[in-house]
């Protein structure tokens, strides 16, 4: 079994551990956690998932095999210069930090096989959508460490560095388009006179349902979408309202800021 330290308590990294530990990929003796200053939030996460604290001395980063790097963007310097002096060389690093380019770890941790990925907040429960890159020091046995960790929480496809500030934007944000579409659709559906509950109830199932359509059908969207649609029905009236209000141009729109934004944040780092 591999000791992980997780450099960062936050979402991301709780989202992580959460899947790890609930799906027993990995002993969670094993697992460490360390964060700049809010030792309430490393007592909660040592409490819920059963790891461990680093400890002041980071006597965890000398012994790790592999490191998880989950601070905040504007964070990621300081926490390098910190723990770089405690590790030893053989230990992998793995950033799920949006926008930072391997190039900047390399500079501060220094040269180690390293993997930069963006998984998203649905690895609590095992079905994160995760993309990942790596440096010229990662080996086949690293990657396959890698990625069997990024596997325990979702799947994951490796990319091209470059690409990946399109993955932050497509299935690094993605869930929260989903859950502001629901947000919309539950909000007009209260409008016309249904329950929240209920609204919310046939919302999920209709994601659910057209989710699991495209998994295991291997149909198209477009010809599910058709499959859908009759000539002067209902959906056809909705589809006729999208369009008018250009619809996919907006979603193009959101995945083109999202992604500027995972480049402003990279050249910030």
């Amino acid at each position: 079994m591999e000791t992980i330290v997780f450099v960062g308590a936050g979402s991301m990294a709780e989202a992580i551990i959460a899947g790890m530990v609930v799906r027993n990929t990995e002993d969670a003796k094993r697992i460490y956690v360390m964060n700049k200053s809010d030792d309430d939030r490393l007592d909660y996460m040592q409490s819920r998932y059963g790891i461990s604290i680093v400890c002041p001395e980071r006597k965890a980063l000398k012994f790790a095999d592999m490191i998880v790097l989950a601070t905040k963007p504007k964070d990621i310097r300081q926490a390098m210069a910190e723990i770089a002096p405690h590790l030893n060389d053989h230990t992998a690093a793995l950033s799920v930090i949006a926008g930072t380019p391997i190039k900047t770890i390399e500079q501060g941790l220094g040269m180690r096989p390293i993997a930069r990925s963006m998984p998203n907040t649905s690895a609590t429960i095992g079905k994160s959508a995760s993309g990942i890159a790596m440096n010229s020091k990662v080996d086949q046995r690293c990657k396959d460490q890698f990625i069997q960790l990024l596997s325990s929480i979702g799947i994951v496809k490796e990319v091209r560095e470059e690409d990946l500030h399109a993955v932050t934007a497509l299935s690094g944000s993605g869930p929260a388009y989903v859950y502001y579409l629901v947000e919309a659709l539950e909000e007009a559906a209260i409008d016309k006179g249904l329950s929240k509950e209920i609204a919310r109830e046939l919302i999920i199932q209709t994601l659910d349902g057209a989710a699991s359509m495209l998994k295991m059908t291997g149909e198209d969207p477009i010809t599910l979408r058709q499959n859908v649609t009759s000539p002067g029905g209902t959906t056809e009236a909705g589809l006729n309202a999208l369009e008018t209000r250009k619809f996919k141009q907006t979603i193009a729109e959101c995945i083109d800021s999202a992604e500027g934004r995972s480049r402003e944040l990279g050249a910030l780092s």
